[in-house]
């Protein structure tokens, strides 16, 4: 498999995580570089770590996850999503320089369950991988770097739209997100075909 097939496959891989980094970026009252570079190699160190899991435990591991992948990355979108959503609700608007660092503070566990639920897919092309003889340090690589650059733009263009509609930022981000995990949901149950 060559650079150019493991790019399409990076692509493909990184949208859920470009898709979900907007939404971060949405609910940002300030651009954060660091909050930023953050997002972007959580994002990318998972989709990169996911195939090497799917290639060195080969078969093994396929007929446990594949079953019930879709409902993780549901139930963690549809949760994180939700959570958006009531908080737009349910804060006080922010008085001071110090109640806006607070709000824009990233929250490790959410990232956390962010990075798995968009990179899930991931394990099952490293399984994939290890069936194709593809080198996966190089394939791990490509989806790596691809994902962090797709999701450290993402973040930029969700805040671009975001600072200017702050509760309505952090509600669409959220139903974008219930949405994603839905669509992940029933692609994988064979209801929509993408």
């Amino acid at each position: 498999m060559g650079f150019i097939e493991l790019f399409i496959i990076a692509v493909g891989l990184s949208a859920d995580a470009f898709a979900v980094a907007v939404c971060k970026g949405l609910a940002m009252p300030r651009i954060r570089w660091r909050q930023a570079l953050i997002i972007a190699l959580a994002f990318g160190a998972f989709q990169a770590g996911m195939p090497v899991i799917g290639w060195l435990v080969g078969d093994q591991l396929t007929r446990f996850i594949t079953p019930i992948d879709h409902w993780i990355a549901f139930v963690l979108l549809a949760a994180i999503g939700a959570k958006m959503i009531w908080d737009a609700f349910h804060e006080e608007p922010a008085e001071s320089t110090e109640n806006t660092e607070a709000q824009s503070a990233l929250d490790a566990k959410e990232l956390l369950a962010l990075a798995v639920a968009t990179s899930i897919d991931a394990l099952a092309v490293g399984i994939s991988f290890a069936f194709l003889g593809v080198n996966i340090a190089v394939a791990a690589a490509i989806i790596g770097v691809t994902t962090f650059c797709l999701s450290f733009v993402g973040v930029i263009i969700g805040h671009r739209f975001g600072a200017q509609f702050e509760k309505a930022a952090a509600i669409t981000g959220g139903v974008v997100l219930i949405f994603i995990g839905l669509k992940i949901l029933l692609e994988h149950l064979g209801i929509l075909a993408f």
